[in-house]
């Protein structure tokens, strides 16, 4: 059983800017996968084990988050900071150092990691070692390791080097960083105040030094949505059952599948797998092939829409084929 006082931040701070045009009106944070916040997402993954206090650092379109989480259904106590200006992953954990209390143990996770792994046997496994820090670690495939933040560890799981995006022929592992992180309160002492401080660059360095970083592996799914390929294959996973979490319910027609939570016309035809959020207005002989699309779209009669993306508030009159649809804009995916 979880310990009833641990207690999590969620990095949500960041601009999100990887994932423009989809973030210009949105934060990271909510952005949606099979129609649901990927905060919501991992607000219910903490509430299943106990989290009931949860701190966030919040920069870009801070009011987004605030206004959604400040009453929630998961009985989350949800608390946040507002950062004037941008002080990086360990120097924005440091301005929420008040939510947490000396010796206790917490976690860290950051807004754009979608998983189903079990973080409470990570967290026991950080109470059972003598490490200030111990990160969700993940087996990649050797091809991938430059997109990620590699990790070297030694025969009893702690890490002894990071390569930051190695070359896949530099690469001394396949085992990648998930941004999962289990700390103590000890961490503090290693991050300066009022300083722009990173995990990686800053904080994780020095802790090796003093071998206080251990590592469990990330089992199941987990996938960082921050660039949108990763945020397209997040659904195709879904959708393949490779990752779990409470959605809609998906409908299988002859030629493809699709989750909606609005109204969807006979005569509309869905080929591949495709979402379609709230309050949209799909026009009859609609086809829409493996795309997704978020709240309050209107889709003109006839449309065809294939491997696209379209966000918010958008209205859609013509054909189009890989492309974001935001703005009114068409941009290549």
């Amino acid at each position: 059983m979880a310990d009833k006082k641990l207690k999590a931040m969620i990095m949500s701070a960041g601009l999100g800017s990887r994932l423009e045009p989809l973030t210009l009106q949105v934060p990271k944070p909510l952005v949606t996968v099979f129609n649901r916040p990927v905060m919501d997402i991992l607000f219910e993954k903490l509430a299943e084990i106990d989290v009931r206090d949860v701190i966030c650092n919040t920069y870009y379109l801070a009011d987004q988050i605030i206004d959604r989480y400040k009453n929630n259904n998961f009985g989350i106590n949800f608390n946040y900071i507002r950062e004037e200006q941008l002080s990086g992953t360990a120097g924005g954990l440091k301005k929420c150092q008040y939510f947490f209390e000396d010796g206790e143990t917490f976690i860290v996770l950051s807004a754009d990691g979608l998983t189903d792994t079990d973080i409470q046997k990570g967290i026991e496994i950080h109470k059972k070692s003598s490490a200030i820090a111990t990160i969700g670690v993940k087996h990649v495939k050797k091809e991938d390791v430059s997109s990620y933040g590699v990790v070297v560890v030694d025969e009893n799981g702690y890490i002894v080097e990071f390569q930051e995006k190695p070359p896949v022929e530099e690469a001394k592992s396949n085992l990648i960083n998930t941004g999962i992180y289990i700390f103590d309160y000890k961490i503090f002492d290693y991050i300066p105040e009022n300083t722009f401080y990173d995990f990686a660059k800053n904080v994780f360095p020095k802790l090796l030094e003093k071998r206080q970083i251990n590592t469990f592996k990330v089992e199941g799914y987990w996938n960082d949505i921050g660039t949108i390929p990763q945020y397209i294959q997040s659904t195709k996973d879904v959708f393949a059952k490779a990752c779990h979490f409470s959605h809609g319910n998906i409908v299988t027609t002859e030629s493809g599948r699709y989750v909606s939570k609005s109204y969807v016309p006979k005569s509309v035809h869905f080929a591949g797998d495709s979402t379609i959020g709230e309050r949209c207005q799909i026009g009859e002989n609609v086809k829409i092939e493996n795309s997704i699309i978020w709240d309050n779209v209107k889709i003109a009669a006839g449309v065809h829409l294939k491997n696209c993306i379209v966000a918010s508030d958008v209205s859609v009159t013509k054909n189009a084929e890989n492309k974001i649809i935001a703005d009114n804009s068409l941009i290549p995916v």
